[in-house]
């Protein structure tokens, strides 16, 4: 399965994950990871990457993002994800697009992050790696609150853009 996190977002990287599920190690409460708590994404993350015959995340930054439009960026780091797994699967089930490059046979599957349990896996190892990423971000440079919105249009990202401008981290074309 595979999956993205990050594409709405103003600032910071997209992420992907992808994983190969052993079939006899049934990790339970795996879900779309918008439906989790933080602290259940992370106990969660856990238990995937033990469980798991491969896993893999991939990360697209905001310059890269700006190069070639978000869109592409998505499906790049999916891409990236997917082809990192040892072993390569045989069939990907991928969140909402075809990915573009593959060697291998996939099927697009809408919402799959809540249908299918090796999409909703890959969306929580990607999910948790791109708020470790916003966190440190936030440490680096504190005045935008990436700790708290992750990167997200709230009211107090925009507030802090208006104030200080765009950061490193922020997206040009978006």
């Amino acid at each position: 399965g595979a999956d993205e996190v990050g594409r709405g977002c103003l600032a910071g990287p997209v992420v992907a994950g992808a994983v190969i599920l052993d079939p006899g190690r049934y990790v339970a409460g795996v879900a779309d990871s918008k439906v989790l708590t933080a602290a259940d994404r992370e106990r969660l993350f856990d238990r995937i990457v033990a469980a798991a015959v491969s896993w893999q995340v991939s990360i697209v930054d905001a310059t890269e993002i700006d190069r070639i439009n978000i869109h592409r960026a998505s499906l790049e780091a999916m891409r990236r994800a997917i082809l990192g797994l040892i072993p390569l699967p045989g069939f990907v089930l991928v969140d909402g697009f075809r990915v573009p490059g593959l060697v291998m046979a996939q099927k697009a599957v809408i919402g799959g992050d809540r249908r299918c349990t090796a999409v909703a896996a890959a969306s929580i190892l990607a999910k948790v790696t791109r708020d470790k990423l916003m966190r440190e971000l936030h440490q680096l440079d504190p005045r935008y609150g990436f700790d708290r919105h992750k990167g997200y249009a709230t009211a107090e990202h925009l507030d802090a853009v208006s104030r200080f401008g765009y950061s490193e981290a922020h997206r040009k074309s978006f």
